[in-house]
């Protein structure tokens, strides 16, 4: 083999072995506030490019809710109180010092609207599906977020609030209005009122998702998504900032636990 050839097969045989050793580099979430959200027409545009926006990497990593057999603490007595509403997004009953509400995304639906929610709408259900109506008591879109009195409670432990992240988050959520799911994917950080998530998949129908640490416990609201084939950062608004804007919310209602 001539000396140039010797030497280009060991420059791709290196690049090979460096590609295979890289370890990803996540991307940079807390910047300018200004800068690090994604206005409507971008993200329009990139939906119309990208048709698997809010999935992060090459690949859809949901596992239905009840074939679920990982490593986060009582996901199977958290994933009763996760509810699809009107078809289009997810929400989840949360405690509250008032009474419980569900808590989902203020863009999906409006104040004083009468929202229908089924639960137990899952693969292998555990139990009988409960269909209920509510009427959003309070819907805001900075932060974005909606609380949900239902007319009629499910038989089941709603989730805590938190403000203690974990180093892995799940959602339990109905991506694209279907069956119950969940996805994991690594916490990144926290700022400008905005927990941030990478590898941890999302799709129209999540939005108004609890984004839940290791202990189950609810840390944020999902509601967008900046992730296509190649990676990116999923991100909902933080709890503590959804408490510190509600009426009906107080501050004993989230803890660090």
């Amino acid at each position: 083999m001539a000396q140039w050839g010797r030497s280009l097969a060991g420059t791709v045989l290196l690049g090979i072995m460096a590609w295979g050793c890289a370890v990803p580099v996540d991307p940079q979430v807390c910047g300018d506030p200004q800068q690090s959200e994604v206005s409507l027409p971008s993200r329009v545009s990139r939906l119309s490019e990208v048709g698997s926006l809010w999935q992060c990497g090459p690949t859809l990593d949901f596992t239905p809710i009840n074939s679920y057999r990982g490593t986060f603490a009582a996901v199977q007595d958290r994933e009763d109180a996760v509810a699809l509403i009107d078809g289009r997004c997810t929400g989840t009953l949360i405690e509250a010092s008032a009474g419980p509400v569900v808590i989902t995304a203020g863009h999906c639906v409006g104040l004083g609207d009468k929202a229908l929610l089924v639960f137990n709408f899952e693969d292998d259900p555990d139990g009988d599906p409960l269909v209920t109506e509510g009427t959003v008591i309070e819907q805001s879109r900075d932060p974005d977020y909606a609380l949900i009195r239902l007319n009629a409670l499910p038989a089941v432990t709603p989730v805590l609030l938190t403000s203690q992240a974990s180093e892995r988050l799940a959602i339990i959520q109905h991506p694209r209005g279907r069956r119950k799911v969940i996805a994991e994917g690594r916490y990144l950080d926290s700022c400008n009122q905005l927990v941030y998530y990478a590898d941890l998949d999302t799709l129209v129908g999540s939005s108004g998702a609890g984004v839940l640490n290791r202990q189950g416990h609810l840390l944020g609201v999902h509601t967008d998504g900046d992730c296509d084939e190649r990676g990116g950062t999923n991100r909902g608004w933080t709890a503590q900032t959804i408490v510190d804007a509600s009426p009906y919310l107080e501050g004993t209602d989230i803890a660090e636990r």
